[in-house]
């Protein structure tokens, strides 16, 4: 019997400061497709590998790395269950579901 294994999937937090509002606003619109904005410029993403090499792709194309800054920080599963939420934007985390 095969076993095969599901990507793994990684809460990663991304941040940014983008000096020019035109490529802001499109960099906040694309990375929409990949996770929740929990800030202005904060957003969190649940991706495994590959869609995490699409996402810096796409969001290089919005970045000048003269003037501008993106962050991605990939959080451990523990970080992920100590993440506290204190005002009006709760983001609740969907627990894994698994096909057999």
């Amino acid at each position: 019997m095969n076993h095969i294994r599901p990507e793994i999937d990684m809460l990663l937090l991304v941040s940014y400061d983008i000096v020019d509002d035109k490529q802001r606003t499109k960099l906040a619109k694309r990375l929409q497709n990949y996770g929740q904005r929990v800030q202005y410029s904060v957003f969190e993403c649940d991706l495994d590998q590959e869609k995490l090499k699409e996402m810096k792709k796409q969001a290089l194309k919005f970045v000048n790395k003269k003037t501008d800054s993106l962050r991605i920080y990939k959080l451990c599963e523990s970080c992920r269950k100590n993440i506290d939420s204190i005002g009006v934007k709760r983001i609740e985390h969907d627990e894994e579901i698994v096909v057999l």
